[in-house]
C-alpha cells in the first residue's frame, strides 16, 4: 500500500507555512466558511487571470487577502477598477471586518506547479495528446532552472473507454526530504468525455537552515583569577 502525504502538509511549520493565518475559538466555524466563500469568488472572478494561490490572514477588525498571480494586469484592471470591484465583493463577504487586496506576481509561471498543471488540464480540454502535454510541459518547466519535475495525469486518457494513470519524470523529486523546496498542483480537466485528474512535483532546490545562517554564540568569558 502506498503511504501518500501531500507536500504542503508534510512541511508546514518547517520550510513552508500556512494559507490562512488566523486563530479563533467560537467563531471558528463562521470564519473558515468565509475564508472558503473568498477562495470560490477569486477562483471564479479570476479564472482566466492564472491565479496560483490566495493566503488570508484576519486581525481584530481587518481582513487581508493576498492574491498570487502570473498575470497581474488582468486582477488590477484599467486605473485598479478590476481590484476594487473584488475588494467591495470580498467585503460583503466579510462584515463589519476591512479588507485590504495585496497582489504578488509570480515572475516564473513554469516553476509554479499548480499553473503548470492548469496548463496542462486546459491543453487535455482542447482534445490535444496528453503525452505531448507532458513532455512540453517537462520541458518548459526544467529549462526555466527546476531541478526536478514530476506530472501524472488520471482519467479516460484520450477518450479509451477504461480509465488510467500515465506519468513522467525529469531530474529529481526528493519528496522526503523535508529541506526540498517542493511545488505540488492539482488541477482537474472538465473534457467531453469525462473528468480528467493533473498532478505536477517541481523540485526547485533545497531551502537554506535558517540555523546555520545564525551566528554563533560568542564563548563565554572565564571566571576572574582563573586560567583557560
Amino acid at each position: 500500500m502506498g503511504h501518500k502525504v501531500h507536500p504542503y502538509g508534510f512541511r508546514l511549520g518547517i520550510t513552508r507555512t500556512w494559507t490562512a493565518k488566523w486563530y479563533a475559538d467560537k467563531e471558528y466555524t463562521t470564519l473558515l466558511k468565509e475564508d472558503l466563500a473568498i477562495r470560490r469568488l477569486i477562483e471564479l472572478r479570476l479564472a482566466n487571470a492564472s491565479v496560483s494561490g490566495v493566503e488570508i490572514e484576519r486581525g481584530i477588525n481587518y481582513v487581508t487577502v493576498t492574491i498570487h498571480t502570473a498575470k497581474p494586469g488582468i486582477v488590477i484592471g484599467k486605473g485598479g477598477a478590476n481590484v476594487e470591484i473584488l475588494r467591495k465583493q470580498v467585503g460583503d463577504l466579510t462584515k463589519p471586518r476591512k479588507v485590504k487586496v495585496e497582489i504578488k506576481e509570480i515572475r516564473q509561471p513554469e516553476l509554479d506547479a499548480y499553473l503548470v498543471a492548469m496548463n496542462i488540464a486546459q491543453q487535455l480540454a482542447r482534445r490535444i495528446a496528453f503525452r505531448k502535454a507532458m513532455k512540453q510541459g517537462i520541458q518548459r518547466t526544467m529549462k526555466a532552472g527546476a531541478k526536478g519535475v514530476k506530472i501524472a495525469v488520471a482519467g479516460r486518457l484520450g477518450g479509451s473507454e477504461m480509465a488510467r494513470r500515465e506519468w513522467d519524470r525529469e531530474g529529481r523529486i526528493p519528496l522526503g526530504t523535508l529541506r526540498a523546496d517542493i511545488g505540488y498542483g492539482y488541477v482537474l480537466s472538465r473534457t467531453t468525455y469525462g473528468t480528467i485528474g493533473v498532478k505536477v512535483w517541481i523540485y526547485r532546490g533545497d531551502v537554506p537552515d535558517q540555523r546555520a545562517a545564525r551566528p554563533a554564540a560568542a564563548p563565554a568569558a572565564a571566571p576572574a583569577g582563573q586560567g583557560v
